[in-house]
């Protein structure tokens, strides 16, 4: 059972997918922080679901979610991310 810190955590993250949902894609004119955003929220929806509703996530097929942000958008952020928790892209 996921504690109530994780579960709040998880339902924010999906909000904020729903927020940036209009910035998804690799050819949306907005400044790239939010694109970045609304990508990586979309990565982790899946996982976020599962937190929320007390189940378990495959931590590799989040990171893998994650590491492809950087090659829909041509950049390194996500790289950057997975090394700060010690996941190599």
């Amino acid at each position: 059972m996921q504690s109530d810190q994780t579960r709040l955590l998880a339902l924010g993250l999906l909000e904020i997918r729903t927020l940036l949902a209009d910035y998804l894609g690799s050819e949306v004119d907005a400044p790239m922080s939010v694109r970045i955003a609304a990508h990586m929220a979309y990565a982790l929806h899946t996982e976020a679901e599962a937190a929320y509703s007390n189940a378990d996530f495959h931590l590799g097929h989040a990171t893998m979610k994650i590491a492809a942000i950087d090659q829909i958008l041509g950049v390194t952020d996500a790289a950057a991310l997975l090394r700060r928790f010690n996941v190599k892209a």
